[in-house]
């Protein structure tokens, strides 16, 4: 019994076993790593679209203290800081006393009043910052 012991611990595995462990193991990554890339870029369409709703509520504050939305020259930063002249301004109306980037890193464009229809317009451009485009770099807008 002892022998037998000693050959089973000693004997490893064979290149081949190997191998076939490795094309199992790159199979799965090429499946399964696509669908979390997939998870990932909508995970950051979905925060863009949260963002742009939390814009949304605290513009609207804006206008309630204001009386107006903020000019397109005065852009998202009058929700964190006061306008020149703006006695009745009532801030911060964003949480955390800034204005966040986009999930791409980059600014979020406004514009007052709007071009779609609305009082004003929140927009990202996606992750290519450029306009258009599908998938990750579709824009994310406020006005649908």
């Amino acid at each position: 019994m002892k022998r037998q012991d000693n050959l089973f611990l000693s004997r490893g595995f064979t290149l081949i076993e190997l191998l076939v462990v490795l094309v199992i193991l790159g199979l799965l990554a090429g499946l399964v790593g696509p669908q979390v890339m997939k998870y990932l870029g909508g995970a950051n369409t979905k925060t863009a679209k949260l963002q742009i709703e939390d814009f949304s509520t605290a513009l609207d504050a804006f206008r309630l203290d204001m009386g107006r939305y903020p000019t397109t020259a005065e852009g998202l930063q009058a929700l964190v800081a006061q306008p020149a002249g703006a006695t009745r301004w009532n801030g911060p109306y964003l949480r955390k006393n800034l204005v966040p980037k986009d999930p791409w890193g980059n600014d979020y464009h406004y514009r007052s009043p709007g071009q779609h229809g609305g009082a004003f317009d929140v927009y990202a451009l996606g992750a290519d910052n450029a306009e258009g485009g599908d998938g990750e770099n579709q824009d994310v807008v406020s006005w649908q």
